[in-house]
């Protein structure tokens, strides 16, 4: 049954209105993530612990008949119209300015074979781009969302993450894991998301720094990344040979981590492979402590991943490595990088009383080296993806 058209509620459906010349019939609004830890763990069949921000990708939408998608952003200028039954987007060579739209274009295109269609779509955006807080998983999860109710087609969320991660594998070209788009899709407030990247299967757990006098605050270190370059590549590469070498399906599989490091002469794949199964171990250990209601002990497992990412796994970079020692110095309990690396965001949790000191110490942190001054989210556990109107 097609959905009726939207009463004229709301700035981004007035948009809409202004934009396609008819009303929407629907808004949908999926979050951004933070993996509180857990990284580089997801295309290695690990484990990881996101919750959903606040902040998100917001769209507009109706169904269009004709076989096409019809995008527009409101952080971008222009239209971008293509068809739902084309090839692969990263096939086409979009031009740059329009690289953005390749991520709804590239869900249509994966949901087409489930039975969803052409639809008009405006977006809207809150997440800082380049922070590494996934806009381009909550772009796909509120874009097939949108399709799926636009066409009436029923896909539990555990597989609409999976068609979404899919459309970013083949469609974008990005080889990213699963846990951005089932962080978007199946996280709730006031819970991390305990996700097994290989079953798919997930827990909530509770995650409520203010309940324990602690604040988490999210750094954005204002240095820009772009996962699709080589670097993220590479690693992944360095990961899924090592766990060849080894005779394992993935470097979770790995049981002995010194006889897979004595058994591996390379030492790029040993330093891989520590930080992977020594990552995993952490999340597992955080998710004890956050359900024996220890939240500030988790402060020191945020360290070890930190150095455990810049050492081992080589993808920080040095405004994320001074906010963490700054934070520190000031009386945080611990903190992170977070996201693919090599720019984006840290992660640093705090109590309640220092936030203040803790924030004043890295943006002077930052003053001291001549950067842009750091920006700070806050960052209560959301509601994953879902219809707004």
């Amino acid at each position: 049954m097609d959905l009726p058209a939207l009463p004229m509620t709301g700035a981004l459906s007035q948009s809409f209105a202004e934009a396609f010349g008819r009303a929407p019939q629907g808004v949908w609004h999926a979050p951004g993530r933070v993996n509180l830890i857990g990284e580089h763990t997801d295309y290695n069949d690990g484990f990881v612990l996101p919750f959903a921000l606040p902040r998100g990708v917001s769209i507009a939408a109706a169904r269009r008949d004709d076989g096409v998608v019809e995008v527009r952003s409101l952080q971008a200028a222009g239209t971008v119209t293509a068809p739902v039954d084309g090839g692969t987007v990263a096939s086409e060579r979009w031009p740059a300015d329009q690289e953005w739209a390749a991520y709804p274009v590239g869900v249509a295109r994966v949901l087409r074979e489930h039975g969803t269609g052409g639809a008009s779509l405006l977006i809207d955006s809150d997440l800082p781009q380049g922070a590494g807080l996934s806009s381009s998983a909550a772009l796909e999860c509120a874009t097939a969302l949108a399709l799926c109710d636009l066409h009436g087609v029923e896909i539990d969320r555990p597989a609409l993450a999976r068609l979404a991660q899919r459309a970013e594998n083949e469609q974008v070209g990005m080889p990213c894991g699963l846990m951005d788009q089932s962080a978007s899709l199946l996280c709730t407030p006031g819970r991390a998301l305990m996700l097994d990247c290989r079953s798919g299967l997930s827990s909530q757990v509770p995650f409520d720094p203010a309940a324990s006098g602690m604040v988490l605050l999210v750094v954005d270190t204002r240095a820009s990344h772009a996962l699709t370059g080589g670097d993220y590549g590479r690693r992944r590469a360095e990961c899924e040979e090592a766990a060849s070498l080894l005779g394992v399906d993935a470097l979770r599989d790995v049981k002995d981590l010194a006889a897979a490091l004595a058994a591996l002469r390379d030492p790029v794949l040993r330093r891989r492979v520590q930080h992977v199964v020594t990552e995993n171990h952490r999340v597992e250990a955080a998710v004890g402590l956050l359900r024996a209601g220890a939240l500030p002990e988790l402060g020191a497992m945020l360290n070890a991943s930190h150095l455990s990412l810049r050492d081992q796994f080589e993808v920080s970079w040095p405004e994320a490595d001074a906010t963490v020692d700054a934070a520190v110095r000031a009386g945080a309990r611990g903190g992170r990088m977070v996201g693919g690396g090599f720019g984006g965001s840290a992660i640093v949790l705090a109590p309640a009383a220092r936030a203040q000191k803790v924030r004043d110490a890295v943006t002077a942190a930052y003053a001291r080296r001549g950067w842009t001054p750091p920006e700070f989210l806050e960052a209560p556990p959301s509601e994953g993806a879902h219809r707004v109107s």
